[in-house]
């Protein structure tokens, strides 16, 4: 059985990490945001996260990783306006 530790370090990095990645390989935040929710909500109904600490940290994780890509996005967006000037 998987300690609480796992699920903790788990929780607190994939979640930012796979938004991320779905933003990169999108081009879109938003979508790379409903994507990695999709993926934690069948992971809650498959029934990996059991507590509301771990919904808390997912939560977490979501929201620097939505920060983050977000960051990235509108910093992309603004070097391709740039470079058509």
């Amino acid at each position: 059985m998987e300690s609480m530790l796992t699920k903790f370090l788990l929780s607190l990095l994939i979640p930012g990490l796979l938004v991320v990645l779905f933003t990169r390989v999108t081009f879109n935040h938003i979508v790379g945001l409903i994507l990695t929710v999709a993926l934690i909500a069948a992971a809650v109904y498959a029934g990996y996260t059991n507590t509301w600490f771990l919904y808390a940290v997912n939560a977490a994780s979501l929201t620097s990783g939505f920060w983050y890509a977000s960051r990235m996005y509108h910093r992309t967006k603004k070097a391709e306006t740039h470079e058509d000037e």
